[in-house]
């Protein structure tokens, strides 16, 4: 292993799902990795499907799986040769007994992968799969791991949310994969998180002092992701870039307030991806009659996504909880005003460049957007503050420049031990 005085580290980035079309994951691996690149690090990315979309300077290490959950060929019956590999037979189990086993089976493969490769790099960076594979590679090498947000949240906001008890047990089958995350994660002696409110919450939930953690505010790309002033704002036009059943993103609040705000004004909500057929989304689209005025755009190219933003009269993130929020940040950096609610770490994130409301209330979503459809002036000082803000305090080279710094620590630690 090479010094840690080195100006190169050698990096491997764990990944076990980095769709790069939905959700943060997939824009965390993509960004990171380029930045460290750029400050001259070496870095594989370790991946399980989804793979991500990385620069053709990157290096991607495909680790194949079942892929059970590919929407080409959801829940597919595995062919019996495949399930004579035992990882392979764990995580198909796991699956069809409604259980998430990727994170489990991706540490396995991974753990197999590095076995006789540990010399070939400096520190091994976990991207929150927290699996007992990690646990038995973090003895060979240092380690370090990334938790976004504790899925917790997520298992208690969407139990709560589901009046029915069989479908209550089944959503505690699935994430069950918490039991391992939680035993995983204590041992680990550095963390890094995306801000003050997931540090907060990630020691409260898994019970570890705050001393391990390092907080690196996630970067905007704003190579992708800036305004485009020859494109004119649309009127009482509003994007949304969640289009999940989730209830931990809100958007079942963000329909209510539409429904209210179409009543008086004619209104148009562009929802950036696609819904789940027959899901509570589409359900509630129909229910309330609002067909007409809401867009899904399926799945769009980067360049087209950075043209819905520049038509948007304003962004809404309504998020009952986030670990950071990268929507807002991207959105701001657009030069879209934004609102957003102040579930979990997103006031870190907008700060006072937009304007902030309590989650899971439609309420106070319909007064925030009336406001700034009603008030040119307004859209404009929070489209410029929010522009602002991103460019001082919210960049990829930033973040990893700080994260090198967590690596330094990481490996000199490992070595005193």
């Amino acid at each position: 292993m090479t010094s840690v005085n080195q100006t190169s580290l050698r990096i491997g980035l764990l990944s076990y799902r980095s769709n790069p079309h939905c959700g943060g994951q997939g824009v965390y691996i993509k960004s990171l990795s380029r930045a460290l690149a750029d400050l001259g690090h070496q870095i594989d990315i370790i991946s399980g499907p989804p793979y991500p979309i990385l620069d053709p300077d990157i290096k991607l290490i495909q680790l194949p799986s079942l892929d059970l959950y590919n929407p080409d060929d959801l829940f597919r019956i595995p062919k019996i040769s495949e399930l004579m590999n035992p990882t392979n037979l764990i995580e198909w189990l796991g699956i069809s007994t409604m259980g998430f086993s990727e994170p489990l089976t991706f540490g396995m493969r991974a753990y197999k992968y590095l076995k006789n490769k540990f010399h070939k790099y400096d520190i091994i960076h976990d991207n929150q799969s927290l699996s007992y594979g990690l646990w038995a590679i973090k003895k060979k090498i240092p380690t370090i791991a990334t938790i976004h947000h504790p899925i917790t949240v997520d298992l208690d906001i969407t139990v709560k949310s589901e009046p029915v008890l069989w479908k209550k047990l089944k959503h505690l089958r699935w994430y069950s994969f918490l039991g391992m995350q939680k035993r995983v994660t204590k041992t680990l002696p550095h963390i890094i998180t995306v801000s003050e409110c997931a540090q907060n919450d990630i020691s409260k939930e898994f019970r570890i002092p705050k001393d391990r953690f390092t907080v690196i505010s996630n970067g905007i790309n704003t190579d992708l992701f800036y305004p485009m002033p020859e494109i004119k704002r649309r009127k009482n036009r509003i994007i949304v870039t969640n289009s999940a059943d989730t209830p931990l993103k809100g958007l079942y609040y963000l329909l209510l307030s539409v429904a209210e705000i179409s009543k008086k004004t004619k209104i148009r909500l562009i929802v950036i991806g696609t819904p789940k057929k027959n899901g509570r989304i589409l359900r509630l689209i129909k229910k309330l009659g609002i067909g007409p005025f809401v867009t899904f755009t399926g799945r769009i190219s980067d360049e087209e996504f950075v043209r819905q933003y520049a038509k948007a009269t304003v962004a809404v993130i309504p998020s009952v909880y986030e670990g950071f929020g990268l929507p807002a940040g991207e959105a701001m950096a657009c030069g879209v005003p934004v609102i957003s609610t102040t579930g979990g770490a997103l006031p870190e994130v907008v700060g006072d460049a937009g304007i902030l409301i309590p989650p899971a209330d439609p309420a106070a979503l319909t007064n925030a957007i009336t406001e700034v459809l009603n008030n040119p002036d307004l859209a404009d000082q929070l489209s410029e503050a929010g522009y602002e803000r991103v460019q001082n305090h919210l960049t990829w080279n930033a973040a990893a420049r700080k994260t090198v710094e967590a690596y330094q620590r990481a490996i000199n630690d490992y070595r005193k031990v």
